[in-house]
């Protein structure tokens, strides 16, 4: 039991530094983006920044609206970081806790709870503008997690299998292009980074579903949605780059590659952030109704129809 305990401890610690670092980065490729240095006072070159953000966030006082529900209102952050670290001992990586043949199942059904802590903190907040953050944060992700659904369902049927194990060393991309451009524009909405960051409008909603939190819960909001993030592109570089692929039987060397190949889709994601403006909230599911879901099923159909008529699959494609 407690080699278990040392066991998660060892793989969850590192993914909440990365989190920290994650924020560091960011602010840093969008200082220099803006001509300015970014985070550069507090340690050398700033690299102490985001423990003394932390230090700070958890220090202050937690605060509650009097007219909110508690349990509720207290459980949700707790529940949402509890289910972004979940996610992290699913994906099949050299050193990962839970081993399954069915990894993107149970990816997909634990994604699609996170639903749940949203809903919970604008609706427990008892606050209109944490309700109107909280309903629109919940349309968002379920309108793209749809598209994401699809595009799985198509890699899926290439690989014949539920497991991302089997997909390692095959770059999928190269004859699913268009699924990766609707995928890595999907994962965008379905995190809340800008472009679509809409749940989190300051201009229009003040901070989206959580604007009555602050202090320890509301850093735990923060760190599940930057550890999402990093989740997120791990999972695309799984799906569509090779994973860590089966290039050596050594795992540092393993895991470096899939480290490199989620940190450049992580600089992906700042990088867009730092270049386009916000869309409408109409646009943004103007372009999943639209656009995304027709264009996915069409693939879809495809795909069936190729593997029907010639018993093929993605080794053979």
């Amino acid at each position: 039991m407690i080699l278990v305990i040392i066991q998660i401890l060892l793989f969850l610690i590192p993914i909440l530094i990365s989190v920290a670092f994650l924020t560091l980065v960011e602010r840093k490729i969008l200082g220099y983006s803006q001509f300015r240095k970014g985070p550069n006072i507090v340690g050398p070159y700033g690299l102490l920044q985001p423990f003394a953000d932390a230090l700070k966030l958890f220090i202050k006082e937690n605060i509650k609206p009097y007219s909110a529900s508690p349990i509720i209102f207290f459980f949700s952050p707790f529940l949402f970081i509890f289910l972004a670290l979940i996610l992290w001992e699913i994906i099949p990586t050299p050193y990962n806790i839970i081993n399954t043949n069915i990894n993107i199942l149970l990816i997909l059904g634990i994604s699609s709870l996170a639903v749940y802590p949203i809903l919970g903190a604008g609706w427990a907040s008892n606050s209109k503008y944490s309700l109107i953050g909280g309903i629109r944060a919940i349309a968002q992700i379920i309108s793209y997690e749809i598209s994401l659904g699809l595009i799985i369902i198509s890699i899926l049927l290439w690989i014949n299998s539920f497991s991302l194990n089997d997909i390692n060393n095959i770059w999928i991309f190269i004859p699913l292009f268009p699924l990766l451009c609707m995928w890595l524009i999907s994962t965008l909405a379905e995190t809340n980074r800008a472009p679509f960051d809409l749940t989190e409008g300051e201009s229009e909603l003040v901070s989206g579903f959580n604007v009555e939190y602050a202090g320890g819960p509301f850093a735990l909001f923060f760190i599940a949605e930057y550890a999402n993030i990093i989740f997120m592109n791990l999972l695309s570089v799984s799906l569509f780059f090779g994973g860590s692929g089966p290039l050596t039987n050594i795992p540092i060397i393993n895991s470096i590659t899939i480290a490199i190949k989620t940190i450049l889709l992580i600089f992906w994601f700042v990088w867009v952030r730092a270049s386009y403006p916000r869309f409408r909230y109409d646009q943004l599911m103007h372009l999943t109704w639209k656009n995304y879901l027709p264009f996915s099923i069409g693939i879809l159909c495809l795909s069936l129809s190729i593997i029907i008529l010639t018993n093929s699959s993605i080794p053979n494609f």
